[in-house]
């Protein structure tokens, strides 16, 4: 065989070879790489979507947090004031009830002093009479002063 005709032979398959990957094989392989092309930067894109996104959440979380410290600092503030309130309430409600107890305390005491003095007039009233009887029994003269113990008898 003649070496020229080797090399034809072989340029025109070599030629057959190359068009038929070209029609065949290369737009499939190129689909590919473009298709793994589009996937990756889809995935790059998803990923600064994301990163913006998470930045964006952090905000919000921080502006969230920053505002929840401040409705329970205000809370906070509410409760105190009203434990404020309470206090002084119970206070004032303690003075009164203390004011009242005092006031029926005095009553009481007053009442007390009464009975005291009514019962000790009563003693002595007592006291009085017997000793003045004594001494009436001892000074008197039934003979002489009966027309008189006969008016008082009689009063009586």
């Amino acid at each position: 065989m003649n070496i020229n005709m080797t090399l034809i032979g072989q340029s025109i398959t070599f030629a057959f070879f190359v068009w038929f990957c070209m029609k065949f094989v290369w737009p499939p392989i190129v689909g590919a790489l473009e298709a793994r092309k589009k996937l990756i930067a889809d995935g790059l894109a998803a990923a600064d979507r994301g990163k913006h996104e998470l930045e964006l959440a952090a905000k919000r979380a921080s502006e969230t947090m920053h505002d929840a410290k401040l409705k329970a600092s205000e809370i906070i503030a509410q409760a105190d004031k009203r434990a404020s309130q309470i206090v002084e309430e119970s206070k004032g409600t303690a003075k009164v009830e203390g004011d009242r107890i005092i006031t029926a305390a005095k009553a009481e005491i007053e009442q007390e002093s009464h009975r005291a003095r009514e019962a000790l007039r009563g003693d002595v009233a007592a006291l009085v009479i017997a000793g003045a009887g004594k001494v009436l029994r001892r000074e008197v003269d039934a003979k002489a002063h009966g027309d008189l113990l006969e008016a008082i008898k009689n009063e009586l």
